[in-house]
C-alpha cells in the first residue's frame, strides 16, 4: 500500500511542511461548509492554492500556520480567486457545476507529484474514474503505480484536482487522504457510486 492509501501524509503530504517561498506572496483563506464536511480554501493572487478537508478548529491552525511561513506573511481579508473557488465549490457540491474553472496555484506541488496532478485535473472528467496504473501510464511512466498513489497522498487541491476519481486496479475504491467516507460521498455525488441511504 502506498502512503496515501493508507490515509497517512507523505513527505510531501498536506501536513508537511512546505519550503518557503523566496518572497512574499499575498495570499487569503476562508472556511466553507460542505456536505462532506468544512473545507478550508486558501489562494493567491495566481490562483486557489490549497484545500484542506476536515477544516475543524485544530486542523484550520496548523494549516494556516504552513501557510503563512510558506508565504512569509499573515493571509489578506480575501482575493478574487478565493471567492471564485468558494462560489464554485458550493455549485459543485448542490450538483449544479461538474468542471471547474478558477485558476489553480500550482506552488504547493512540484516534480513528477505537480506532474501527475495536472494530467489527473485535465484528463479525468466528472463521473469518470482512472485506475492508479493507468494513470502513471498518462504521464508515461508505467512503473510508477505506487509513485502515483504517493502523488494523490500529497494533493495540495483535493475535490477540485480530483483524486477522488483515483481508484484501485482491483475494482475497490482506494485510499484518500481525506478518508474513505468522504471518498465515497464524493463518488457519489458524481454518480460513479449509489448514494448512501443515510
Amino acid at each position: 500500500m502506498t502512503h496515501a492509501e493508507q490515509g497517512s501524509p507523505s513527505a510531501t503530504g498536506p501536513d508537511a511542511a512546505p519550503e518557503p517561498a523566496t518572497a512574499r506572496r499575498d495570499w487569503a483563506w476562508t472556511r466553507l461548509d460542505t456536505p462532506i464536511g468544512p473545507l478550508l480554501l486558501a489562494a493567491t493572487r495566481e490562483g486557489l492554492v490549497q484545500v484542506v478537508f476536515h477544516a475543524d478548529a485544530r486542523t484550520a491552525r496548523r494549516a494556516l500556520t504552513r501557510l503563512e511561513q510558506f508565504f512569509g506573511g499573515p493571509p489578506l481579508s480575501g482575493l478574487p480567486h478565493l471567492a471564485t473557488a468558494a462560489t464554485e465549490l458550493s455549485a459543485y457540491f448542490a450538483g449544479r457545476l461538474q468542471t471547474f474553472t478558477m485558476p489553480l496555484d500550482w506552488s504547493l506541488s512540484s516534480g513528477f507529484a505537480a506532474q501527475v496532478l495536472q494530467v489527473l485535473a485535465t484528463d479525468v472528467p466528472y463521473g469518470g474514474v482512472v485506475g492508479y496504473q493507468d494513470l502513471a501510464d498518462r504521464v508515461g511512466e508505467p512503473g510508477a503505480a505506487r509513485a502515483v498513489g504517493a502523488a494523490m497522498g500529497s494533493n495540495p487541491l483535493p475535490v477540485v484536482v480530483p483524486c477522488h476519481r483515483v481508484v484501485a486496479s482491483d475494482g475497490g475504491i482506494g485510499g484518500f487522504g481525506g478518508g474513505l467516507e468522504t471518498k465515497r460521498l464524493l463518488l457519489a455525488l458524481e454518480g460513479v457510486l449509489p448514494a448512501p441511504l443515510f
